[in-house]
């Protein structure tokens, strides 16, 4: 059974950092695209960050580069996303989420209609 499950949420101080970990069970991050998404109260779930199957490209959205990045580890079969100088518009819920590709080689989208595995989200506030 494919499960995707975050952790690392909380609360944290503007300009602070936070890692959230996604960690994978029962499939192979190396035979799919994770993706981290994050949706905000009122507002649709926006793509964020994603590493293809093969690990060898990822693809980042403009209003979290420089800040965000993704990174996995394929023994932990943990896929983790680092961000940095965060600001009140980043509060939301995080998700991530896994697609199987054709191939590990394509480029990885960061389109959420395209995944089908879905973890349950964690929170990330940022308040003084």
């Amino acid at each position: 059974q494919l499960q995707l499950v975050e952790s690392g949420g909380g609360l944290v101080q503007p300009g602070g950092s936070l890692r959230l970990s996604c960690a994978a069970s029962g499939f192979s991050l190396s035979s799919y695209e994770i993706g981290w998404f994050r949706q905000a109260p009122g507002k649709e779930r926006e793509g964020l960050l994603c590493i293809s199957a093969s690990g060898g490209s990822t693809v980042t959205a403009d209003s979290v580069k420089g800040r965000f990045s993704i990174s996995r580890d394929v023994a932990k079969n943990t896929v983790y996303l680092q961000m940095s100088s965060l600001t009140p518009e980043d509060t939301g819920v995080y998700f991530c989420a896994a697609v199987r590709p054709r191939s590990p080689y394509r480029a990885c989208t960061i389109s959420a209609t395209l995944y089908n595995y879905w973890g349950q989200g964690t929170q990330v506030t940022v308040s003084s």
